[in-house]
């Protein structure tokens, strides 16, 4: 076994959630009158924590715009757009293949808030899965690596024990931090030179051949 803990992130790695995320915060931008954001800027900022994003993708944005702006994002996420969401395909396969391993952990490390992390699990099952997870609003934001020390802690596995896969660069930065190792996929949002600048251990183009190299 290659390692006793894999650490996924959420949005773009193990979910296609990145068209309703985008959709949601030109919505939300609109009705905080920023402005229109464009694809790409919004893109970039997916896997850092809701506030962290909103600071990055508005620069100079005050207080109150940006709780506007996080306000009508979630409103628009879980109450009115129906972008549907759903695991790209072969996750949940892979994922049951790897806890069929006897002292196989996993773990997910994201920039979702906790509420918003434990609605997605309640709706899609899939909350026991994963030994445990950390969310940006209950430790700190990606790239910091907090959270990653946090997990590793909790399960008690040292950081050359563990790996976290992401599809971007702030995924594989906090691992790169704490010297663990980290796996990109080019299936999500940042590019794969942008990956490779974070020195990733390797790098899949999809999904059963992430899972595949995990599992050695």
């Amino acid at each position: 076994m290659r390692y006793e803990l894999i650490i996924f992130d959420w949005d773009g790695t193990l979910m296609d959630s990145v068209p309703k995320i985008v959709a949601c915060m030109q919505a939300a931008a609109r009705e905080a009158e920023w402005g229109e954001l464009e694809v790409g800027a919004i893109e970039d900022i997916i896997g850092l924590g809701l506030p962290e994003a909103i600071a990055r993708l508005c620069p100079g944005i005050g207080p109150a715009q940006a709780e506007r702006l996080r306000q009508r994002y979630s409103h628009h996420f879980v109450h009115e757009n129906t972008t549907p969401m759903r695991f790209f395909a072969g996750v949940e396969a892979q994922v049951a293949r790897l806890r069929e391993r006897d002292q196989q952990r996993l773990a997910v490390a994201t920039g979702k808030s906790r509420r918003g992390l434990d609605r997605i699990f309640a709706e899609t099952g899939s909350g026991g899965w994963f030994h445990s997870s950390r969310t940006a609003d209950e430790t700190r934001s990606k790239p910091h690596p907090q959270m990653l020390n946090e997990l590793l802690e909790e399960l008690a596995v040292p950081v050359d024990r563990a790996v976290m896969v992401g599809d971007t660069e702030y995924d594989l930065e906090m691992a790169k931090a704490i010297g663990m190792d980290r796996v990109g996929v080019t299936y999500g949002v940042h590019t794969p030179a942008r990956l490779a600048a974070s020195q990733p251990s390797w790098v899949a183009h999809n999904v059963n051949d992430l899972f595949d190299w995990l599992y050695g």
